[in-house]
């Protein structure tokens, strides 16, 4: 992304077009003048490009104004959440891990003395440690939680030791400091307002970023190494430029992912994705864990599968429960082999629910459903029966999270925030730089010949539509285009 103003085809912005030090034949020649490394284009493909091009410099810089500052939100808020993973192991160790023992205590037993730490919560859920040194997570509705989460109470499962409890929030179980920088960073702790800001940013990144490659794959080059590396030389614009275009072109293909994958769950065009999605036959198959006529045992909410059987007229009186245990191992000898696993206990006409949780690479994400009674295999559902767009969808949501790769996953993400807060810097550095009385790119869109104007418009017509705030906010700035050129026109009659 940049944001600098191309201002005038001087010679100082001929000279930054090629990648050796300008001299002075290049310097008073204008940028069409100069010999390309390889043979012209056609006539009709230069004028198209000729045409074309003031138009994407005008709308880089525009939309690099409007969205740089929600862009440098998100990004910094994102590098927070990127290193927010492992600073959460350290912040609290004393609740994930204790000294590994040689045998555990039943999964039962430890439920049962997280129940005696908070008698007014009631269980829902219990997240075996998924290695040795681990704590027990057990998951209760608590009236005191703060809204959405749920409260884990973490056991030592060598000891029945109770660690502590905090509050937890998602499938991710994130606890209360990744929990701040995530709600930073999806809607800055503002509601519906800050999740219309990270929609924002999220919308006109991918356009920043395609049409900063086209500009910069289109530069004029001696040496193919500019293209890809950065130049040296004494800090001047033009160095400035070749950063922030080599980084950009480096983090493109990253950073369109992050625009995409973000873009899934916002509030409007998640929607039209959603439903493009199901439209397309990728939606996210579901689990059915309803018990025909009856109850399960004790326990809460369930919720993150999709609705089970639900038996008309007043629910029968609780049946039989297996326990926690005797669940587990029959999840396992239904091929639930992951030690990775979350245990959903049962709720009034649903059983229990056993799933894989571990999301890095290969992801281990099957479940089954179980009957409190005796133990009987529901339903199962497998990733690998997953639609490829729904599978898609789960590894880029992972990917955005940081959870698909690991620490490696959370490092590259670091590494991509970090890549856009430095092109935002540099981008306004060169506007600075130049700081031009009237750009050249201004009333681009009015020169556009119909043969091309049409077919652009009708693109931005769709792509605004599947993406509201993109759509409304280009209209804004076509408004002020308008605007800018009446006011121009008026001036040079008078």
């Amino acid at each position: 992304m940049t944001i600098d103003d191309p201002a005038r085809p001087d010679a100082a912005e001929t000279a930054e077009t090629a990648d050796t030090a300008p001299t002075a034949e290049t310097a008073e020649k204008p940028e069409t003048a100069e010999a390309p490394e390889k043979p012209a284009s056609p006539p009709s493909r230069r004028g198209a490009w000729t045409a074309l091009r003031p138009l994407l410099l005008r709308l880089h810089f525009t939309a690099g104004l409007l969205a740089a500052p929600f862009l440098l939100v998100a990004a910094l808020s994102g590098l927070l959440y990127a290193l927010s993973f492992q600073a959460e192991k350290a912040v609290y160790a004393h609740e994930l891990s204790v000294p590994a023992g040689d045998t555990v205590l039943p999964l039962d037993r430890q439920v049962g003395l997280a129940r005696e730490a908070n008698p007014d919560g009631t269980v829902t859920a219990v997240w075996p440690g998924a290695e040795p040194g681990a704590t027990t997570r057990v998951l209760m509705a608590d009236p005191e939680a703060p809204e959405g989460t749920s409260l884990a109470v973490f056991v030592d499962p060598y000891t029945g030791e109770v660690r502590g409890q905090l509050p937890s929030y998602g499938s991710g179980g994130a606890l209360p400091l990744r929990t701040w920088i995530d709600g930073l960073h999806r809607d800055l702790h503002l509601g519906e307002p800050g999740r219309i800001y990270s929609e924002l940013a999220a919308s006109w990144l991918f356009v920043l970023v395609l049409g900063g490659l086209v500009l910069w794959c289109a530069r004029r080059r001696t040496r193919r190494r500019a293209l890809l590396l950065p130049e040296r030389g004494p800090k001047s614009r033009r160095r400035t430029l070749s950063w922030h275009g080599s980084v950009g072109l480096w983090a493109a293909l990253g950073l369109l992912l992050l625009s995409a994958t973000g873009l899934t769950w916002s509030r409007y065009a998640g929607e039209n994705i959603g439903a493009l999605q199901d439209g397309l036959g990728g939606a996210t198959p579901t689990l059915s864990a309803g018990v025909e006529g009856g109850t399960g045992g004790g326990g809460g909410e369930h919720a993150g599968h999709g609705p089970g059987h639900q038996p008309a007229g007043p629910a029968p009186a609780p049946t039989a429960d297996i326990g926690v245990d005797r669940a587990v191992a029959a999840a396992r000898a239904a091929g639930i082999d992951s030690p990775s696993i979350a245990v959903t206990l049962p709720a009034e006409g649903r059983g229990y629910v056993v799933k894989e949780t571990d999301k890095q690479f290969p992801l281990e994400l099957d479940q089954v459903a179980l009957d409190p009674a005796d133990g009987t295999v529901l339903d199962r559902l497998s990733f690998s029966e997953h639609p490829l767009l729904a599978k898609l969808t789960r590894i880029g949501i992972d990917a955005h999270t940081g959870v698909f790769l690991g620490l490696f996953n959370q490092l590259a993400l670091a590494a991509l925030a970090l890549a856009l807060v430095l092109m935002i810097v540099w981008g306004y550095r060169m506007w600075w730089l130049r700081r031009p009385r009237r750009p050249v790119g201004r009333g681009a869109w009015g020169k556009l010949p119909v043969t091309l104007l049409l077919p652009l418009a009708a693109t931005a017509a769709v792509v605004g539509w599947f993406v509201p705030l993109l759509g409304i906010s280009l209209l804004v700035l076509l408004a002020a285009e308008v605007v800018l050129a009446l006011v121009n026109r008026r001036a040079r009659t008078r």
